[in-house]
C-alpha cells in the first residue's frame, strides 16, 4: 500500500449498515478515487511539501492546464493539494484508491456545504428575535440594532447579520471509517458528510486524535 494523506472522492449519499452488534448505522458512501498524483512539491522549490492529486478525467482542458499535467500523462477535471510534514515517496503519475483506508480509520472530510440561499439572522445564526407580544407585529425575526451612535459610529466588521448562507468550504473533524471496499473504491462514512450528492469530498488522515 502506498502511503498517503488522502484521497479526493465524490459523494454519493447515505445509507444504512449493520455492525458487528447488529445495530443499524447511519453512514455516508464516497467513491474516493482512484486519484492520481500530478505534482510533488518539496521545500526546496516550492517553499513547503505538498502532495497534488488528480480526480476525474476531463473531456477538454486549456493549454496552461495541458501543460501542468503533461508530466502525470493524464488530463484530469478536479485538482487538490494536501500539505504533508516531510518529503514523500510518492511520484508523479502513481495511483491511489480506497486501499488507503481500513476500518476504524479516523479521517478528516473537506467539502463545499449545500449552498441555502439568502437568510435572515434567526435561520441563519440562531437568533430569538424579538417579542411576539406589547404592539410588535412585524418584529418577530428582526435582527434589532446592529451598530452605535457616537462611538464607535459604524458597523463591526464580521457582525452576524442576514447574508448568503452555506455554500462554504466545510470540514468534519474525526469521522470515523465504517467500510472500505478497495474493489469498488468505496468508503463508507459514519454519519454526515459536508455537501450534497455528487460533490466533491477530499478525505485526509484525521489532524487531531479523538
Amino acid at each position: 500500500m502506498i502511503e498517503a494523506e488522502g484521497i479526493i472522492g465524490r459523494k454519493l449519499g447515505m445509507t444504512q449498515v449493520f455492525d458487528e452488534n447488529g445495530r443499524l448505522e447511519a453512514v455516508t458512501a464516497v467513491a474516493a478515487g482512484p486519484c492520481f498524483v500530478t505534482q510533488v512539491k518539496t521545500q526546496e522549490k516550492d517553499g513547503y511539501h505538498a502532495v497534488q492529486l488528480g480526480y476525474s478525467e476531463a473531456k477538454r482542458l486549456n493549454s496552461p492546464e495541458k501543460g501542468h499535467l503533461k508530466a502525470a500523462g493524464k488530463q484530469m477535471r478536479h485538482l487538490m493539494e494536501i500539505r504533508v510534514e516531510a518529503p514523500t515517496a510518492l511520484k508523479v503519475g502513481q495511483t491511489l484508491d480506497a486501499s488507503l483506508f481500513k476500518k476504524g480509520d479516523r479521517v478528516d472530510i473537506i467539502g463545499i456545504s449545500k449552498g441555502k440561499g439568502f437568510a435572515g439572522g434567526v435561520k441563519r445564526y440562531h437568533f430569538r428575535g424579538g417579542p411576539k407580544t406589547h404592539g410588535q407585529s412585524d418584529r418577530h425575526r428582526a435582527p434589532g440594532s446592529v451598530g452605535g451612535t457616537t462611538s464607535p459610529a459604524r458597523v463591526y466588521k464580521g457582525t452576524r447579520m442576514a447574508g448568503h448562507m452555506g455554500n462554504r468550504r466545510v470540514t468534519a473533524l474525526n469521522v470515523e471509517v465504517a467500510q472500505a471496499d478497495a474493489g469498488r473504491n468505496i468508503v463508507l462514512l459514519k454519519g454526515s458528510v459536508p455537501g450534497a450528492e455528487d460533490a466533491i469530498v477530499l478525505i485526509r488522515k484525521s489532524i487531531k486524535k479523538k
